[in-house]
């Protein structure tokens, strides 16, 4: 029987052409339609010496290979008495999984006191934290901030139980007290208020305390009720335009926190029966005007308060308040839109209305306020309230002593921020 093989192929193995490229002719007639496949061709690898690779690196990487080349002879060595390593390895990857833990619980770590506070949860004592509100609490409301708080409450327990009392103006002591309480953080950190004179106030009896008017908003008349009360230990009795008891809400708390309505009936009722009466005679033109007249006194009216004290025959206390002009500072008004809403100025400062409601924080100038040496009034007989020219002299002495107390405190303070 003829060798099939040999009648297939040329030569070689069945099926293969030169064993490299491509099959026979005939093997691929025998495929007919089966698709060709791409030969594989393997080549095998030659293994170059070391030192031949190292001759053909770069000069930076002949050192790696030189090391890499020594590296390899100790391993060579040993083929001969394996050892076994797993304990030693295993040792090894246990050290360095505590390691990165370590490492990644100090990252984190680091970040969350990046970032601010850590939470609860992450393990801040109770202890620490209860230190950290009491801290706050005395360098907001004082050392004696734990009685402050007790009286609070009791306040709040008298006024849910009906106990409580308000006089024939409405004054509620209470009230005056809780308002004192939430004002000293305000006067006593944010303004760093400082008093002057406070002996000159009668530690008893009737007096009526003059002082200059500024601020865009009427802070400056509660500021100085929270230092008589503080210091002096007396209730002041503001006297209040119309206006104060026209508008929703602020009327009536007003009315609770000793405000009075400035008429020279009511005024005089105040002296007459001991009360501290304060007055700011610029009114609405000394707290309106612009910052460029800042600390200049306008007109102090007719001297309707010097006539109610000389028929009280109580003394007048001039006080001088600086600090007030610079916490809203008035660079311009809208007076068609003020007259449509019943106000005397609708003030733009530089941050209102520009920041919303952000642009109503004051800002944090540094305030004086001195009481003056009173000027006796019971030296005039009750009628000489009826004088004119004497009215006029006694409110012109006391606006030029304010002036000249302005003058000097602004000298006093230096700059009104720092």
């Amino acid at each position: 029987m003829p060798d099939e093989r040999k009648t297939i192929g040329s030569g070689g193995q069945p099926g293969r052409g030169n064993r490299s490229t491509s099959p026979s002719a005939a093997a691929r007639s025998i495929a007919g339609s089966a698709p060709a496949r791409k030969p594989v061709t393997k080549v095998k690898k030659a293994v170059e010496p070391v030192a031949t690779r190292a001759a053909t690196m770069p000069k930076k990487a002949a050192p790696a290979a030189k090391k890499k080349a020594t590296a390899s002879k100790p391993a060579t060595k040993q083929a001969a008495a394996p050892v076994d390593d797993k304990p030693r390895l295993r040792a090894v990857t246990e050290e360095d999984a505590a390691a990165a833990a370590a490492a990644a619980a100090d990252e984190a770590a680091r970040r969350t006191r990046t970032a601010g506070a850590a939470p609860l949860s992450a393990g801040i004592p109770i202890d620490e934290i209860m230190v950290a509100v009491v801290q706050a609490a005395q360098r907001v409301l004082g050392t004696d901030w734990e009685s402050r708080i007790a009286v609070l409450l009791a306040t709040i327990r008298k006024r849910l139980s009906g106990d409580y009392e308000v006089d024939e103006f409405g004054f509620d002591p209470q009230i005056t007290e809780v308002m004192i309480a939430a004002i000293e953080p305000l006067a006593e950190k944010w303004f760093r208020l400082e008093v002057r004179g406070i002996e000159n106030i009668p530690t008893e009896g009737g007096a009526l305390l003059v002082a200059n008017h500024s601020g865009t908003v009427p802070i400056d008349g509660m500021i100085t009720g929270y230092a008589v009360k503080k210091y002096a230990g007396r209730n002041l009795r503001p006297l209040g335009a119309d206006l104060v008891f026209s508008l929703p809400f602020v009327g009536q708390v007003a009315r609770k926190v000793g405000v009075t309505l400035a008429c020279q009936e009511d005024t005089e009722r105040l002296l007459t029966t001991g009360e501290l009466a304060g007055v700011w005679p610029e009114g609405f033109k000394g707290i309106g005007k612009p910052f460029a007249e800042r600390y200049k006194l306008q007109r102090f009216g007719r001297g309707g308060f010097v006539s109610s004290a000389m028929r009280a025959q109580v003394p007048i206390v001039p006080v001088s308040i600086v600090g007030a002009e610079e916490i809203y500072p008035l660079v311009g008004n809208v007076p068609s839109l003020a007259r449509l809403l019943g106000l005397p100025y609708l003030p733009i400062t530089p941050f209102f209305p520009l920041l919303g409601p952000l642009g109503l924080v004051p800002l944090p100038s540094k305030w004086i306020i001195e009481f003056g040496e009173p000027i006796r009034t019971d030296a005039f007989e009750p009628e000489a309230a009826d004088d004119p020219m004497l009215l006029f002299n006694v409110t012109d002495q006391v606006r030029e002593t304010i002036q000249q107390t302005l003058y000097g405190l602004l000298v006093d303070r230096g700059n009104a921020f720092f």
